[in-house]
């Protein structure tokens, strides 16, 4: 279509959304409303269907039909005359994506996005499908067949379309009540036995392609080895990690890793970055550098949050969601290298032997083009300053390149794992840094994302903030607040949290069953409530909080939370134990309810060297399992959130180490090499 069209063309109502997905369609030919009630009165009034469609902005199918389809006027004239049509952004409003995913996933067996539901005014859905092309191709029915079998079927056949909407409905709404069952013991060797059953002994990871990197099916099994010690464990996470890091998936000129990858090598990418899958990796390639010591996985988390700092932060502190998979209309093209490329840049003699390395070869391995990978070629330690600087030159060449679209939305659920991610490596790879930024994410959130009455909120785009904070959101933000408390011992951190949580469970238990809804009671109440515990590429907020739970009840002595952590666990007990390697990240609290509990109490009249010794004495080890408090005496804030502490006293006006574990406390300790000596 001519730009001079799409420039005179009047804007429809997307216009005024701060959306960037929402705005890349507000000069859609299509009449397209946001999510709301003028649609739906607008469809009662005219008698019409809904055509639903819900994606993100970095989403490449989601590009391919607005190009083939919503940005075309003979479409548009069939959506605009027989029906009311809505887009979504799902990372808005991931309740109304959830709610009309699980109808994708129940009518046709699987989903994805771009998402398209067709529904009744009163949002009861009687069709959905995924991507569908503008015309019939290959057995595949075209939109425009679609909506013209479903317009006469509006008028013609209404009674069967509003029977079967009510029907899926009324199945939808009872997703909602979870199957509980108290789990077994077994759960834990039951999901570790699944992980080596799929695990792919040549190229790492689990299962077929594609493959996503899902790292809290690690954070599972390394936790799982530090507990039993099954060297079986250790072999999967350090494959998967290293093969990660060697193939496409991973930028190796500017850093960060993509979504998924295409195949089971881990080659071929699906070239969109986003924040939730950078924060959990950095996470985890952090905590696989705790707990074996091997430096490489210390590099793979620095380059991350280098990622991270340079090209998703803003400059008030929050961090930015995603940058697209596609440049100039066409996917990957920002990372991809010719060979004559990448000669030009270095120079012959350094060009071949970079290419030699990262696999780039006049023939390609993707689409004529090259994806730089050491899937074959793994350097030599004496080789990494000279293969950095090459990478250095590559990325100011790169650099040029007309760059990928960046969604600058900041979702607060997001910014709740990086900041998490941030406050474990700024303190496990001692850089202040990082910890630095958490804490500005932090101060960023609560200045700008909460309401006047304390409310969380969940979206800040240009001045805005909007929606109230879904349970990932608490969830999330929670974990980090925990992450940085543990990195800094400041006790408002702590406290912050507590009060989160306090209202994550106001807004969202289920005081039936057990567990938390998607969205609060105070939000917007829509055809069902979902409860989730699947942690797909994103834990659930449940699987989140049952953890948050655990350590909030130990750090405070609120020992009500853990109980509150069993119900949730409980709740889901059913779905759990039906295939348990899909609730890694719930089987991290169950394994922690399981572990003796380690509580270290320090104590101190001053924060002074002999404390700090103490502290980095605790830090030397790899625990995942143990909580720590460092009590100065006299601090009201940390005594409001942990009102036992006033017990505790420094023996001698030393530094004091209080352990405690299953619940039997050893005596004081004041020497550091005998604390040393009790780990």
């Amino acid at each position: 279509m001519p730009m001079q069209t799409i420039i005179d063309r009047v804007p429809n109502r997307l216009i005024n959304e701060k959306s960037p997905y929402l705005l890349q369609h507000a000069n859609n030919p299509v009449n397209w409303y946001p999510w709301g009630k003028e649609a739906f009165n607008k469809a009662k009034l005219e008698d019409k269907p809904i055509f639903l469609s819900i994606g993100y902005s970095t989403c490449h199918w989601c590009h391919v039909m607005e190009r083939e389809s919503f940005e075309d006027e003979e479409v548009a004239q069939v959506l605009n005359n027989g029906f009311v049509a809505i887009k979504v952004d799902r990372e808005e409003r991931p309740d109304v994506d959830q709610i009309y995913m699980n109808v994708c996933q129940a009518l046709n067996g699987s989903g994805g996005w771009p998402l398209t539901i067709i529904m009744t005014p009163e949002q009861k859905p009687f069709f959905a499908a995924t991507y569908i092309p503008k015309i019939d191709r290959m057995g595949m029915k075209g939109l425009i067949s679609t909506l013209d079998d479903i317009k006469k079927a509006w008028y013609n056949n209404r009674k069967a379309l509003l029977e079967f909407g009510s029907k899926v409905a009324n199945t939808i709404s009872k997703q909602g009540v979870s199957s509980r069952r108290e789990l077994s013991n077994k759960v834990i060797n039951e999901a570790f036995s699944q992980f080596k059953s799929n695990f792919d002994v040549v190229h790492g990871g689990f299962g077929e392609a594609p493959k996503f990197p899902t790292p809290h099916n690690l954070m599972f099994l390394m936790r799982y080895w530090y507990k039993r010690n099954d060297g079986g464990g250790l072999e999967m996470i350090t494959k998967t990690l290293d093969s990660m890091h060697r193939g496409g998936i991973y930028d190796h000129i500017g850093y960060g890793f993509s979504r998924y990858s295409t195949d089971r090598e881990w080659l071929v990418p699906h070239f969109e970055k986003m924040l939730y899958d950078n924060a959990l990796l950095a996470y985890t390639y952090t905590e696989a550098f705790k707990a074996t010591g091997v430096k490489k996985y210390a590099d793979v988390a620095s380059e991350i949050f280098t990622y991270i700092l340079r090209d998703m932060t803003s400059k008030e502190g929050g961090f930015y969601c995603a940058e697209d998979a596609d440049s100039e209309g066409i996917e990957g093209k920002f990372y991809v290298w010719s060979k004559a490329e990448v000669m030009n840049t270095l120079g012959k003699e350094r060009g071949e032997k970079f290419c030699k390395y990262f696999d780039i070869t006049d023939r390609g391995n993707f689409e004529n083009e090259n994806i730089p990978n050491l899937i074959k070629n793994y350097p030599e330690e004496s080789e990494i300053e000279f293969l950095s600087k090459c990478r250095s030159e590559l990325f100011k060449k790169r650099e040029i390149r007309i760059h990928p679209y960046k969604d600058d939305k900041i979702l607060t659920s997001w910014n709740g794992l990086m900041i998490a991610a941030m406050a474990y490596g700024g303190k496990n790879l001692k850089n202040s840094k990082y910890i630095s930024a958490a804490e500005n994410a932090v101060k960023f959130i609560f200045n700008n994302l909460v309401e006047s009455d304390g409310r969380l909120l969940s979206r800040y785009r240009d001045g805005e903030a909007a929606i109230k904070a879904y349970a990932d959101d608490y969830a999330f933000l929670v974990w980090g607040l925990i992450e940085l408390y543990e990195s800094t011992y400041k006790a408002e951190y702590l406290k912050k949290a507590v009060q989160l949580n306090d209202d994550l469970i106001k807004y969202f238990w289920d005081e039936q069953n057990g567990g938390l809804f998607l969205y609060g009671s105070d939000s917007e109440q829509l055809i069902s409530r979902p409860k989730e515990i699947y942690d797909g590429a994103i834990p659930s907020a449940n699987s989140v909080a049952a953890l948050n739970f655990m350590k909030l009840s130990r750090l405070t002595g609120k020992y009500e939370l853990e109980n509150k952590a069993q119900e949730i666990l409980n709740a889901f007990g059913g779905e759990i134990e039906s295939f348990p390697m899909a609730y890694s990240f719930s089987l991290l609290a169950v394994l922690f309810s399981q572990t003796k509990a380690r509580e270290i109490t320090i104590v101190s009249e001053r924060d002074d060297s002999a404390s700090k010794e103490m502290l980095d004495a605790i830090n030397e080890k790899y625990d995942p399992f143990s909580m720590v408090i460092y009590y100065i005496k006299g601090d009201k804030t940390l005594e409001s959130v942990s009102n036992f502490l006033s017990e505790y006293n420094t023996v001698n006006g030393k530094p004091t180490a209080y352990v405690c574990e299953n619940f039997s406390c050893s005596e004081p300790v004041t020497d550091v090499k005998a604390f040393r000596k009790m780990f």
